[in-house]
């Protein structure tokens, strides 16, 4: 069905403007009322509680909590969510949550103080969820982005048990048996799904599960140099790599310098998430690319329905990802690429 979010796309006016000329609350120009009008038609549009609910008072505003500066992995999300809002006439208010549970619900406060009509979190794996109780007794619009925890709240992220069994698969391909697996951030769902599809592609060729290959968790770049640096120092090591996100990615990469081994004939290495640099090292990185434009799309969409709709079903959606085949992996072929 369609919404008032479809309608002021075809437009390409702001959601205030098409509730504005459907709901008769401010003088529309007759030029922009007319293309409205001709979207409203276009699409299907029949006026609904989120039209309605946008002739309340309304801040016009969004919050975002994202723990923008350890993880830049978020910045074009962030980027693409203040695109989406701005093109719908929102605007948007960003705070860093610095991944502590504590500042989270801070910060959530502090934008729920501000009266924005919704906001977008990407939780920082606190096992009481308390900032996401607080949105929930306080009747809060939001959207999960990236950790998805819980089928009762709106939340957009991506495949990503079955995106880290393609890699691990890919790099099994190349013959490789003993894999380690370098994991992300402590107490994530995004850690969790991931490791699951490192067991599924061992489990799926027939190769016993290690326990010794997988490190513990990693908060950052250091902790997992460190932890790829016990890997490759055991007994029997592995030959090659996969990581759980960026950071643990480069920290490998550093750990392997640091040991004088050559990337990929001594050890293979992929890992998940594309990012700039990707690119740019000798040589270059397999990765499995997340839809980051679409990931920030999506949830400032789903947010904006929402907050015209509280009773409305709560939506998970997992995007595809794409799995970038560079050099790193062992392919010749260091630009192909296939979509998982």
């Amino acid at each position: 069905m369609a919404t008032i979010i479809d309608v002021a796309r075809r437009a390409g006016v702001s959601v205030s403007t098409v509730s504005h000329v459907v709901n008769e609350t401010r003088r529309v120009n007759q030029s922009t009322r007319d293309v409205v009008e001709a979207a409203i038609a276009e699409v299907g549009y029949m006026p609904n509680s989120l039209a309605r609910s946008l002739k309340r008072a309304s801040t016009e505003s969004v919050g975002i909590a994202i723990s923008a500066m350890t993880n830049p992995y978020f910045s074009d999300i962030i980027c693409a969510i203040e695109s989406e809002c701005s093109r719908l006439g929102l605007m948007v208010f960003l705070s860093d949550t610095q991944d502590d549970p504590s500042q989270e619900l801070k910060v959530v406060r502090a934008l729920h103080s501000r009266r924005v009509d919704g906001i977008i979190l990407a939780t920082s794996g606190d096992s009481n969820g308390a900032a996401i109780s607080y949105l929930k007794e306080k009747r809060i619009p939001f959207v999960l982005v990236d950790r998805l925890v819980d089928a009762d709240c709106d939340q957009v992220g991506v495949q990503n048990q079955t995106s880290m069994q393609e890699l691990v698969q890919h790099l099994i391909s190349h013959g490789h048996r003993r894999i380690g697996y370098v994991s992300g951030q402590p107490g994530f769902s995004t850690t969790n799904e991931r490791i699951a599809g490192y067991r599924a592609a061992l489990s799926e060729a027939n190769l016993d599960f290690d326990a010794a290959l997988v490190t513990p968790p990693s908060s950052h770049t250091d902790a997992a140099a460190s932890a790829t640096l016990a890997l490759l120092d055991l007994q029997d090591p592995p030959t090659a790599i996969a990581a759980g996100n960026n950071m643990t990615l480069i920290g490998a990469m550093h750990a392997l310098r640091e040991k004088g081994l050559r990337v990929p004939a001594d050890v293979a290495l992929a890992g998940f998430d594309d990012f700039e640099w990707a690119d740019y090292f000798e040589p270059r990185l397999t990765v499995v690319a997340q839809p980051c434009d679409a990931i920030g799309r999506e949830a400032a969409a789903l947010l904006i329905e929402r907050i015209g709709d509280m009773a409305g079903q709560r939506r998970t959606m997992r995007l595809p990802t794409r799995l970038v085949i560079r050099g790193s992996c062992g392919c010749l072929s260091h630009d192909s690429a296939k979509r998982s």
